[in-house]
């Protein structure tokens, strides 16, 4: 400990070398749930390899149940997407950080999964793609960058724009959503925070059409929301693009029927998928897929229909892709 006058020259010393103090700020953080220490992992630096992992393994489990109670929020986020999805609209992640990688994850998974075209669901990352494989901090402090980069995107009244920030607090992707509203888009906020966070930070109250707020608690190590504060943006996202690709038909039964055969694991998937659903045998599942173009819908139709592939087309359009309704 330094005491005296020859300490507090130290101190004055480091203080003039790290610049001004943002006591605000400091106070703003600490206030997070996220930013608390947490009494079930505190003495986690003395336990056996096994002790650790089954302390995470615990904070884990309580995620779940966190993203269940969110629910409610979540149908209205899903509500939007699938309206603006069906509407020609897009759906853009805006995040910075490990809850940017994750919206850029969700959007790049969509299009091998339900077929969308790689431009509806788009993720866009505080300090551009660089970002996503390593980490630049101080982008997320950047406001002027997330109104570039949302004009750059071109959003519109059409679109519904996502911001992920465990913190609820991020620079970047507040001023993303004051941007997005600007423009008319519908908005969305997941945080891991309290949903009176999101009420308390200046402005984003009124702008935001759906906050969704599954309230983790502590992390295992204070501060890492890419633990448990990950794992609940993750699911969120999961449930939203998942249940809105549902609504608008992507899905029959509990099958991916809008898959893309661009790589051998897919064309066996799609195999499997159309085999599945109509008990159909393997070198029948080859030939219809090879009559209907690879694309599995307009397959299952000509199966279960008896009808050629113009003509499952047909029915498919005009029950606007509904594969059940077609049949």
């Amino acid at each position: 400990m330094m005491k005296g006058k020859k300490g507090k020259k130290v101190i004055q010393g480091i203080k003039g070398k790290q610049g001004k103090t943002d006591q605000k700020l400091f106070r703003q953080i600490s206030s997070l749930s996220t930013e608390q220490r947490n009494p079930r992992s505190r003495n986690i630096d003395t336990k056996t390899v096994s002790g650790i992992l089954s302390v995470i393994n615990a904070e884990d489990q309580l995620v779940a149940k966190a993203v269940k109670d969110e629910i409610p929020y979540i149908r209205k986020a899903v509500e939007l997407v699938a309206t603006a999805l069906g509407n020609g609209g897009r759906l853009i992640y805006v995040g910075a950080g490990t809850s940017g990688r994750l919206g850029v994850v969700d959007a790049s998974e969509c299009p091998p999964t339900f077929g969308t075209n790689p431009d509806q669901i788009i993720g866009i990352m505080a300090g551009g793609k660089s970002a996503v494989f390593r980490s630049k901090e101080g982008v997320e402090d950047r406001v002027e960058a997330a109104v570039s980069d949302l004009q750059k995107a071109r959003v519109g009244a059409k679109d519904v724009v996502c911001g992920i920030a465990a913190s609820a607090r991020t620079p970047y992707v507040n001023s993303a959503i004051k941007e997005a509203k600007r423009k008319k888009a519908k908005t969305i906020f997941v945080t891991t925070n309290p949903r009176s966070i999101v009420n308390s930070m200046p402005g984003l109250l009124k702008i935001v059409d759906v906050a969704i707020c599954p309230v983790v608690g502590p992390e295992v190590i204070m501060g890492s929301t890419r633990m448990k504060s990950g794992t609940a943006q993750k699911m969120v996202l999961n449930m939203i693009t998942t249940a809105a690709m549902i609504r608008l038909g992507k899905v029959y039964e509990n099958m991916m029927v809008d898959l893309r055969m661009n790589s051998k694991k897919l064309e066996e998937r799609a195999k499997r998928v159309l085999m599945t659903a109509t008990g159909i045998n393997y070198e029948e599942a080859v030939e219809t897929l090879a009559l209907a173009d690879g694309h599995v819908k307009t397959a299952i139709v000509m199966v279960q229909k008896g009808v050629s592939a113009r003509r499952a087309r047909a029915l498919l359009k005009k029950h606007k892709g509904f594969v059940r309704q077609a049949l």
